[in-house]
């Protein structure tokens, strides 16, 4: 089979499927199967793929007929400029939680040496996002699940930020309680209702970790938690930031009413995204 046959079948069973993007997937998972850039892929229509690349890019397409997402079949997924390795132990990261980047960017780089701990850290995409650009922060990254902090390790290595952020198992905050000199505690918490759970996105329901992604009937279960143990770990005009969903901002208002300067970021949707706020 040559490479522009590949695309073409591969473009043709996600469409019977009604599966993705599909030309954009089809080329995604064939590059991964080949171990090719998208130039290679469009400039080599009459590359003869060899039996193993076949099979590989039959399973790949395999599993996202039956709806995983293109990044948990590849194992990668591009945040912030920066290449992160994924698995379903934790969320996809997605541009929406840039803003949250750069709302803390925007606050924190008249600060000396920042005091920062990212609560689920997940992949952690936003700690070293932050590491990045901050180089003379201090940056912490927890999680409840063990997976997930192996694949936020596996991420601090590639990206030689290993000595830069120090990652740390915990349920939110409890492993912190007894600081109380962060300059921010940073989260994308979980926010989704569970009894919205049949409307979301198949690929996000089926795949994603569901601890990462609802938060009781309500879906503010985590964040009041959140909310209230920040207070604790957060020096005297400490800020907390945090990705919130759609509709949310009226409710984080009230939450947040005891705080200072409370301010939300909207994303390029115009939805409010990002909500922080100063600890008195």
């Amino acid at each position: 089979m040559q490479l522009r046959e590949a695309l073409t079948s591969g473009t043709d069973r996600l469409t019977r499927a009604g599966t993705g993007d599909l030309r954009k997937d089809a080329g995604l998972l064939l590059m991964f199967a080949l171990g090719r850039d998208r130039a290679y892929i469009f400039s080599h229509p009459e590359y003869p793929l060899t039996e193993p690349e076949a099979a590989r890019y039959d399973e790949a397409i395999s599993k996202r007929v039956q709806g995983m997402p293109p990044q948990y079949i590849t194992g990668h997924q591009e945040f912030w400029g920066m290449d992160f390795i994924v698995s379903p132990s934790v969320l996809i990261p997605r541009p929406e939680t840039e803003h949250l980047v750069e709302t803390v960017l925007e606050l924190a780089r008249s600060m000396e040496h920042p005091r920062i701990v990212d609560v689920g850290t997940g992949s952690g995409c936003i700690a070293l996002a932050l590491a990045k650009e901050l180089p003379r922060a201090e940056v912490y990254a927890s999680d409840i699940s063990p997976e997930a902090l192996d694949i936020a390790r596996a991420n601090a290595k590639q990206h030689s930020l290993e000595q830069r952020v120090i990652f740390c198992r915990s349920d939110l905050l409890e492993a912190f309680l007894q600081e109380n000199d962060f300059d921010f505690v940073v989260s994308n918490p979980p926010y989704i209702s569970e009894l919205e759970k049949e409307q979301l996105q198949a690929e996000v329901r089926d795949f994603e970790p569901h601890l990462a992604l609802f938060a009781g009937p309500s879906g503010y279960d985590v964040i009041e938690k959140l909310t209230k143990k920040a207070i604790a770990v957060l020096k005297p005009g400490g800020w907390l930031a945090m990705e919130i969903g759609a509709g949310q901002e009226t409710k984080l208002r009230q939450l947040l009413s005891s705080w200072r300067q409370v301010q939300f970021t909207n994303d390029l949707r115009g939805i409010p995204r990002v909500a922080a706020a100063r600890r008195v």
